[in-house]
């Protein structure tokens, strides 16, 4: 099976007293094994709603979501999810916090200890394993919660604007640090983001969704290898043609 993750016929219906909004229709996406895949499209058009059904913190109103074979019913630790306010326990350091999904999976002290020393390596805070949050920057704070995501080694990672509360250097820095981390652990990931720009760089395809009710425009495949040159003309044009696009869908510019 070459699909980490398969999205058939899903639809999302939010109901109220007396109206109902339509979210998500007719939404069918394969995901392939250590591929990374975005989703980009107006604001209000779900992209969030569709990760968070991923996610199995939101049912769908119709259709399944597969992960590895297993059909989604709630949450579970073959999924990892990043969110854009961090989410982390400020009570707790920054190896606890790592270490958080393994405690409640069971996993031993050792071995918990052995994962959280490899992914503190891998986004680079060894140095900073007993600092608490509040000790921390926005980027190393996403930084702790990708380690923490990954920790429980989930078959895709589900990254909801993982950077869009950091500032543009930080940001680009993160995105450079999350292309190291692809490399290393080839995880499946689909990534929300509301940057044009982030997603020429980072995805191997880009989702373009309509607005409400959220549904497929278009995919576009990103032909070049990692890491690539924002600057150059290929690239450029790729940007340019994905904004003329969401334009018609009245957004107007890219973040």
């Amino acid at each position: 099976m070459n699909e980490s993750l398969s999205i058939k016929n899903l639809e999302k219906v939010f109901k109220t007293e007396d109206d109902e909004v339509v979210a998500i229709a007719d939404f069918n996406l394969d995901v392939k094994k250590g591929e990374l895949v975005s989703l980009l499209g107006p604001s209000g058009c779900g992209k969030t709603t569709i990760l968070r059904m991923v996610a199995g913190l939101l049912e769908p109103s119709s259709g399944d979501v597969v992960v590895a074979g297993n059909k989604v019913s709630g949450p579970g630790s073959d999924r990892g999810m990043v969110f854009q306010e961090f989410a982390l326990f400020p009570w707790r350091s920054v190896r606890k916090n790592i270490e958080f999904g393994l405690e409640l999976s069971g996993v031993p002290k050792a071995e918990r200890e052995q994962r959280a020393n490899e992914y503190l390596e891998m986004v680079g805070l060894e140095r900073f394993a007993d600092a608490r949050i509040h000790e921390l920057s926005g980027g190393m704070k996403q930084r702790v919660g990708i380690a923490r995501a990954l920790a429980n080694d989930p078959e895709v990672l589900l990254m909801d604007e993982p950077f869009g509360a950091l500032d543009a250097q930080t940001r680009n820095i993160m995105q450079k640090e999350l292309l190291k981390i692809i490399k290393r652990t080839e995880k499946t990931i689909l990534f929300v983001t509301h940057s044009v720009d982030e997603a020429v760089f980072l995805s191997d395809r880009i989702v373009v969704l309509t607005k409400r009710p959220g549904s497929i425009k278009e995919i576009i495949e990103v032909p070049w290898p990692r890491p690539r040159d924002r600057a150059s003309p290929e690239v450029t044009e790729m940007r340019k043609s994905i904004l003329d696009e969401l334009e018609k869908e009245n957004v107007m510019n890219d973040d």
